[in-house]
């Protein structure tokens, strides 16, 4: 094995430790079962953030309007378990409320929100989940990073994954190309029940252009 491959092979095993790693903390985060809203969370590290597809202002925003949520938990936390995901301004709800009202009203208050482009609801009428079950999606979240990252022709960081409920949302901006060859590699997973797409696709000229940009420092 030449240098060059064995460097390229050390870099994608860090970064699939540091995915899985990053998913066992958001499993143990969920521990304190006081806390109805969850948030996606951004991406790990500056290496990360650097090679991301979104803009660094979408980054920045993103974040913004997932502490947005937090700050909305008072006014949401009686309505059920409820997760926020922001992904370039497209927020992703997903959890369970007793009610299509309490859907109207988580809905109609994260577009309040400042920046947000669009709101995705999948909330569940269901019952609050279990803190098992809110452990079991995360480390299912964690086998689908590392199954995405030791996927051949993927750009794995180019993935947002959520889990709820064995189900698994798929964000990103993505070709049409990646978006299926993701989403056929994630179905692959042990204990994914269901995959949703929750893309923005992108073209194949568009995504060489966005690579063929400088990494910012």
């Amino acid at each position: 094995m030449n240098t060059t491959r064995h460097t390229r092979i050390n870099a994608k095993a860090r970064v699939r430790a540091v995915a899985v790693a990053a998913a066992a903390l958001a499993t143990l985060t969920l521990l304190p079962a006081c806390a109805p809203l969850l948030l996606g969370g951004a991406a790990v590290g500056g290496a990360m953030m650097a090679i991301d597809r979104r803009t660094t202002g979408a980054q920045v925003e993103d974040q913004a309007i997932e502490l947005k949520a937090l700050a909305s938990a008072r006014e949401l936390s009686t309505l059920g378990n409820i997760s926020v995901t922001s992904y370039n301004r497209r927020v992703l709800v997903t959890g369970e409320v007793a009610s299509d009202a309490d859907r109207a009203r988580v809905t109609a208050a994260l577009q309040r929100l400042d920046n947000v482009r669009e709101v995705i609801n999948e909330l569940a009428l269901a019952g609050n989940s279990s803190l098992t079950a809110r452990s079991n999606d995360a480390i299912l979240s964690a086998k689908v990073k590392a199954a995405l990252i030791d996927a051949k022709t993927l750009q794995a960081n180019a993935f947002k994954v959520v889990t709820e409920r064995g189900t698994v949302y798929l964000m990103g901006l993505v070709t049409e190309r990646e978006a299926s060859r993701g989403t056929e590699v994630t179905r692959g997973v042990s204990g994914v029940q269901k995959v949703v797409q929750v893309f923005e696709t992108i073209t194949e000229g568009e995504l060489a252009t966005l690579q063929s940009k400088p990494a910012p420092r």
